[in-house]
């Protein structure tokens, strides 16, 4: 049983290895398998057929030899002795002569068997018996020599034994099988490169399909046309296949795309339009907070709160549409190290025991400082949201080589590695959020920078010798604005010439 089921594994992981092979080769190397089948039943065939002729041949060849041997074979010149001895020293032809041009062995012999002549090859043949055998690795061709009873006075009969080594035979039949199994060996071969051959410009519209589908994908562009091949063939079908699903792809994309820019340029619309109404609510509350006493203040003052709260969550939403329909803010020169002491002012009275220092000098960039503004106050609002107090928090803002950068670090926990991947995809809050946030800020700091030209990055904390890494430090780069300083400048002179008027 278990070796019935290693044969069952062994077979499923064969298959599965062939089907792991690239289409052409597996494709070649089932016509060359077709091909090795087809050789070595021809090969079998003609090897035996071969063979058996070899074999015929050879064994004619020895039998006509031993009679022709035989016929040649006399005795003379002797004189008449009953034992015969001498008629045997003298005989016609010369043994060692005839048996020398193929490697043979000829003994002659008498009844009782004993050898009267044989050649300086010697070998012993067995018993004399008459017709053909094999003995001792010799095809054997035993004849009786025949004499005229007149002319000489024998008492027993004489026997020529013909023997030839069939270690020809089996040399010869191994040189054709040598060739048979290089024919099949190299026929196979053969096919095999031409079914490579074959296979690859029979896979080269495929492989042209798949070119162009991988630049489909990385310019995401389904316009571009699908090869047509020449033939009429399953792959041409499959062209105008992918042709016709692009074309489809490529119009439900238009459409999706052009319900997409309505729908942005509505909740553009429609958050800038919301901001109106909720200006005039927030006015119309803190009126009411002024002045009402008691749970009625109360109440209002929770309304004023809630208000403040979704007027902030309209003007995220307006910045983040404008930023999908591609509308970008009026931009001017902008002092981004002002910006951030106006922030970080803005954040004090809600610090919440956190330690915040600012390292801010002049540096202009071209920007909408209304964005600018909201950008630094969500990384400060972020680091302290995120971290428990007393948590040190700074911010600086430096120029190096033509590049605006904002820094903001903290020295808190830190962001786990599995969440640092989507902390800049909307409303993504984390596990530590402590105030409610709508999970908005990081992405408004994205879609800001990007709004800008500028990236922003953040960066992995450092261990202290043997203390766990802590802190998160987040750093904006913008380009720097060529002649933002006199621009600048001359805006401030503009407006100070009215005050000194």
């Amino acid at each position: 049983m278990s070796r019935v089921s290693s044969i069952r594994s062994a077979a499923r992981a064969t298959f599965s290895a062939h089907r792991q092979l690239p289409i052409r080769w597996r494709l070649a190397g089932g016509s060359a398998l077709l091909t090795l089948i087809i050789l070595c039943g021809f090969a079998g065939a003609v090897g035996a057929l071969t063979t058996e002729r070899i074999h015929e041949d050879f064994d004619d060849q020895v039998s006509k030899a031993a009679d022709r041997l035989r016929d040649q074979v006399s005795f003379s010149d002797v004189g008449l002795m009953p034992s015969g001895a001498r008629a045997l020293q003298n005989f016609n032809p010369e043994l060692d002569s005839f048996a020398e041009s193929n490697g043979a062995v000829i003994r002659i012999v008498s009844d009782d068997g004993r050898e009267w002549r044989t050649t300086r090859r010697d070998e012993y043949l067995g018993p004399p018996e008459p017709g053909s055998r094999e003995y001792g690795g010799y095809r054997v061709e035993t004849r009786a020599l025949r004499y005229d009873p007149a002319d000489f006075s024998l008492n027993q009969q004489f026997w020529i034994q013909y023997a030839r080594p069939l270690s020809e035979v089996e040399s010869t039949i191994g040189v054709v099988r040598l060739f048979l199994l290089g024919g099949v060996l190299g026929g196979a071969g053969l096919a095999l490169l031409a079914g490579l051959m074959i296979a690859r410009r029979a896979m080269a519209p495929i492989s042209a399909l798949t070119e162009t589908a991988r630049k489909i994908e990385r310019t995401r562009d389904p316009a571009l046309g699908i090869p047509q091949p020449e033939a009429d063939d399953e792959v041409a079908e499959l062209a105008h296949t992918l042709q016709d699903m692009l074309q489809a792809l490529d119009t439900s994309r238009t459409e999706t795309e052009a319900a997409l820019d309505q729908q942005r340029e509505f909740v553009a619309d429609a958050s800038h339009e919301l901001r109106t109404p909720l200006t005039s609510v927030l006015a119309n509350l803190e009126l009411l907070a002024d002045s009402l006493e008691g749970e009625q203040r109360d109440a209002a003052s929770s309304a004023l709160r809630s208000s403040q709260r979704m007027r902030r969550l309209v003007a995220d939403l307006l910045l983040l549409a404008r930023a999908d329909a591609e509308r970008k803010a009026p931009h001017s020169p902008t002092d981004l190290g002002k910006v951030l002491i106006e922030a970080a002012g803005e954040l004090s009275p809600i610090a919440d025991g956190h330690e915040l220092s600012i390292d801010a000098s002049r540096v202009i960039v071209d920007g909408a400082r209304d964005e600018l503004h909201q950008l630094v106050l969500n990384l400060m609002e972020n680091a302290i949201r995120h971290t428990p107090p007393g948590t040190h928090i700074r911010a600086s803002v430096e120029r190096v080589e033509g590049v605006v950068r904002l820094n903001v670090e903290d020295d808190g926990p830190g962001i786990p590695e599995q969440m640092r991947e989507r902390i800049f995809e909307r409303f993504f809050r984390g596990a530590g959020d402590r105030g409610g946030s709508s999970g908005l800020g990081l992405s408004i700091v994205h879609a800001v920078a990007e709004s800008h030209d500028g990236t922003v990055t953040l960066h992995s904390p450092t261990s202290n010798g043997r203390r766990r890494p802590r802190g998160t430090r987040f750093e904006v780069s913008f380009p720097a604005s060529e002649g933002g300083e006199q621009r600048a400048q001359a805006g401030a002179d503009a407006r100070r010439a009215p005050s000194a008027a």
